[in-house]
């Protein structure tokens, strides 16, 4: 029963060095290109000296041999025609079939275990007990051989009839429900559901030979088809407990009797598997599946080397999620952070997610985007789930309802995660911000969902008008000082400088109303498509300046002011030279040091507008679609000075009101080149100084 035991365990890394010397200079590792060099920077100096004195190990042999009359028998359910869609249009890629054939040794190793440590009166009839459960691969390129063999259960000549002689029928599914009907507490790490896994190797071979002898019998068997819809069984000598196949390749798959390319295979699709496994007597699966260990027993440095043999990557993880529930799926993840910057490439929308989905330790897809949102595509990890439902080709997910629910799980707890980051250390949450606040943006863009955006928005970080330079505050933080009004008041510049200094800030600042400030680019179009935060509106001071009603009331003006009749009448005049730019033109009592400012519907769309599609369309066709309106401060001296130019000197007049709305224009962001107003400035100026 010792022996038994390391079924349970964890691959022992101990055989680090073997498998690095021997490694192929590409290892395609969950879809990504590591090197062995790589592999072994992966692995502590401790593993390395052990795994030097690790000794060649196989039970693979040519001992068997077939006795006695052999019957040949018929496959059921229309074979010929099922084995043609297994073999052609079930799987998408032939390396699978290797995958497959490791999860039934796997599943024949974990019936074995759960019988002999069951005490049931089936455990009693079991032969060698104590022998080590493990899987062995050899290859003969030569002869276009690949040999897969366990030392598991093992089949009597009446399950192979029934395991390999009907397709669909699952031996693994049927052992499940056998379990679950006893209502035997405690995991178990049957992977088949299906019954079609073993099937797939005829997409590779032109003919199948399994040797099998059951571990509740002495007699082994023989177990062979060419696939064309029969099969043979007669009586085997020298049969080890288990199950051996021989796959006698076809002429154009002599790849997959070739080491390296099993290697590269193995430790795609089955590194993880939990029990050794030996390619050619060498220790294959040599990394841990740490997702599934005690995340308090884990060091550093054993996330760092997996995170790099999963990822591909030469960094660190800055960030580690270890995750686990039961409810309302069954969750195992381990998720990384990167410590280094995104590239070009991984900003892409087109970059495929870092996360891979595991079905019991066995890779069912190593670029899942539908179990992350696509914003989250920085993250790197693994996700193991035993409750997501696959095709028969374990390559496709079916319920897209359970899928969502996954994906939410998952997407709510990283943002919690996140957000505890953020609440523990916000120096170092900031430094992570400045690299991938960009991707949390995104989510907030494309999101649908009101109560993700909102709890992503949790995450995102300003600067306030109420805090020195270089503090940060999160939307949260906004809300704990608000007062009666319920909105929060934002305003894009390039800079703090520039932000203080804006026109549309210079009322709220006498009001001391507090105001975020938005420095890059994307912000105030991210905080538009927001539009709400835990019930409090968010808006622009550009947007609150335009809608504010009472800043049109002008019956209080002061004797510093033009009347009303003038400012009506300058109005109207400015419009006329303003025809086709300026969509209104209006006095407005919220400025103060400024002669005037422009004001559209929605300014952070429109700047979005300016930057990225402005320049396809003519200039009249901008401002149709800008529709700016232009509001007078007519307390200003210019403003009083372009009244009188009117009647003095309308040929100035006009050029200075045109130059005004301009300025104002470029004030607002909405001109994409300002040098544009060089020569109107200078008509200008040489206008005014020809007096002089």
């Amino acid at each position: 029963m010792a022996t038994l035991s390391r079924f349970g365990r964890l691959c022992n890394l101990r055989y680090a060095a073997s498998f690095a010397r021997r490694q192929s200079p590409i290892i395609n590792n969950l879809g990504v290109n590591s090197s062995a060099t790589k592999q072994l920077r992966c692995l502590s100096t401790e593993t390395v000296k052990e795994a030097s004195k690790e000794e060649y190990h196989s039970i693979i042999s040519n001992k068997e041999k077939a006795t006695g009359e052999s019957t040949k028998h018929e496959f059921q359910a229309e074979t010929r025609m099922l084995l043609d869609i297994v073999a052609k249009s079930l799987y998408s890629e032939k390396e699978v079939f290797i995958r497959e054939l490791i999860s039934n040794a796997s599943d024949a190793l974990e019936k074995f275990r759960y019988i002999n440590v069951s005490g049931s009166e089936e455990a009693k009839s079991l032969q060698d007990v104590d022998r080590s459960l493990e899987i062995h691969i050899s290859t003969d390129k030569q002869n276009r051989l690949l040999i897969i063999q366990d030392t598991g259960i093992g089949m009597t000549k009446e399950e192979l009839t029934a395991n390999l002689g009907v397709i669909a029928k699952s031996g693994s599914k049927a052992f499940i429900e056998q379990i679950n009907s006893k209502e035997v507490s405690g995991d178990n790490n049957i992977i088949g559901q299906f019954g079609v896994g073993f099937y797939s190797a005829f997409m590779v071979a032109d003919k199948l030979e399994v040797y099998s002898k059951s571990s509740k019998e002495t007699q082994g068997y023989k177990w062979s088809s060419d696939g064309t819809g029969t099969y043979e069984i007669q009586p085997a000598e020298g049969v080890q407990y288990g199950t051996k196949i021989i796959i006698h390749l076809k002429n154009d798959c002599r790849e997959f009797s070739d080491e390296e390319t099993l290697k590269s295979i193995i430790t795609k699709y089955s590194n993880f598997v939990g029990c050794p496994l030996f390619l050619n007597g060498k220790k294959a699966n040599i990394v841990a599946p740490l997702w599934l260990s005690e995340p308090k027993s884990i060091t550093a440095q054993q996330h760092s080397e997996f995170y790099r043999f999963i990822s591909g990557s030469y960094d660190i993880p800055r960030y580690t999620l270890h995750y686990k529930t039961d409810v309302p799926l069954s969750i195992r993840a381990l998720l990384y952070f990167p410590e280094g910057k995104p590239g070009l490439f991984e900003m892409s929308r087109e970059t495929e997610s870092g996360v891979a989905l595991y079905t019991k330790k066995v890779l069912i897809k190593s670029r899942t985007d539908n179990i992350l949102p696509k914003w989250l595509r920085f993250i790197k990890g693994v996700v193991d789930s035993e409750d997501i439902p696959l095709n028969l080709s374990r390559e496709l997910l079916q319920n897209s309802a359970l899928i969502r629910k996954l994906r939410d799980v998952l997407t709510t707890r990283v943002l919690k995660f996140l957000l505890d980051q953020l609440k523990k250390n916000q120096a170092e949450y900031e430094k992570f911000y400045v690299d991938y606040g960009l991707f949390l943006k995104e989510g907030i863009i494309t999101n649908h969902n009101q109560t993700e955006k909102e709890d992503a928005a949790k995450l995102l970080l300003f600067e306030s008008s109420h805090m020195e330079s270089g503090k940060k505050v999160t939307l949260t933080d906004y809300i704990s000082r608000a007062k009666e009004n319920r909105t929060i008041f934002y305003l894009a510049a390039p800079s703090r400088a520039l932000a203080e200094a804006s026109p549309y800030y210079e009322s709220l600042k006498h009001k001391e109303q507090e105001v975020l400030f938005c420095y890059e680019p994307y912000d105030e179009l991210v905080l538009m498509q927001l539009q709400q935060f835990q019930g409090y509106k968010l808006t622009s001071v550009e947007k609150d300046m335009r809608d504010d009603k009472a800043a049109s009331d002008l019956t209080n003006l002061g004797d510093d002011s033009l009347k009303r009749s003038e400012i009506n009448e300058l109005s109207g005049w400015i419009k006329s030279k303003l025809l086709g730019k300026a969509a209104d033109v209006t006095a407005t009592t919220r400025l103060e040091s400024h002669p005037c400012v422009v004001t559209v519907e929605e300014m952070a769309a429109a700047r979005h507008f300016i930057r990225t599609q402005s320049h396809q369309l003519p200039e009249d066709r901008r401002y149709a679609i800008l529709q700016p309106k232009l509001e007078l401060n007519p307390k200003h001296p210019i403003i009083k000075k372009l009244y009188k130019l009117t009647k003095e000197n309308p040929e100035l007049a006009d050029l200075l009101a045109k130059q005004l709305f301009a300025n104002s224009m470029v004030g607002a962001g909405l001109v994409d080149d300002p040098r544009v107003l060089l020569t109107s400035m200078n008509d200008l100026l040489i206008k005014a100084l020809e007096k002089h």
